[in-house]
């Protein structure tokens, strides 16, 4: 039987429901996606859109890379909520940080990464996700951040700046119709990082609503984490 891989399609792989324990003493719920068979070649760590607009774990763009790259790009997801965040997994423990108490919970889902040997971890932030990936992310051994959506409300030209001289690859998908930060403000904002690929997606907007823009978001991911798996396949024997 073949199957259009679209919408809500989950493809095969091997998925666990996690905790993570944060350094100020909070569980946070959240799930590890990987590949059926062989070990991932690198790793997503996703941090999900603002909790206070509706943003968690399931977020759709994040819930579709869980669903699919395992078995179409040998790619390892992890998702959690942040703290004080509920989805169908659970409640985390505690309440909305403002994106700095956060840095607990990132640092909480690295040390996971590294207790399973997950290989080749890069940062997935979408809207309020990019702010935490970006303040916070040159803090953990991270090969670099895909940023998508980044409003850019939470952070300084300083902790933009910083990533320049880090080393670590910085990949920034801005819609063409965003509701914060659209391609041309997004140049001016990181021209601090000169080595950042900003990527304006035509016709894009801030949530990347419809299999099109979905199908856009996950090609560049796996463009940069994993490209010998592209071209990603529109259908699963």
């Amino acid at each position: 039987m073949t199957i259009e891989i679209r919408g809500a399609v989950e493809l095969p792989a091997v998925r666990e429901d996690i905790e993570l324990t944060t350094s100020d003493g909070l569980t946070l719920v959240g799930e590890l996606a990987l590949p059926e068979s062989g070990a991932p070649v690198a790793t997503l760590v996703s941090l999900h859109p603002l909790p206070t607009h509706g943003g968690f774990m399931d977020s759709h763009i994040l819930r579709k890379a869980a669903a699919r790259l395992p078995a179409l790009a040998d790619v390892a997801v992890l998702r959690f909520n942040f703290r004080g965040v509920t989805s169908p997994r659970g409640r985390s423990e505690g309440e909305f940080g403002e994106g700095i108490a956060e840095a607990a919970d990132l640092a909480a889902a690295m040390d996971f990464v590294t207790a399973r040997g997950l290989p080749h971890p890069w940062l997935l932030g979408w809207s309020f996700g990019t702010e935490v990936a970006l303040k916070f992310g040159l803090r953990h051994a991270v090969d670099g951040a895909i940023l998508l959506s980044p409003p850019l409300h939470r952070t300084s030209p300083e902790e933009i700046a910083a990533w320049e001289a880090s080393g670590k690859e910085l990949l920034v998908l801005v819609p063409e119709f965003d509701d914060y930060l659209r391609p041309a403000e997004a140049a001016e904002r990181f021209a601090s990082v000169p080595s950042c690929d900003i990527v304006g997606v035509e016709g894009g907007k801030h949530l990347w609503v419809g299999e099109t823009q979905t199908k856009r978001v996950l090609d560049e991911i796996v463009a940069r984490v994993n490209p010998a798996a592209l071209p990603l396949p529109a259908v699963w024997e």
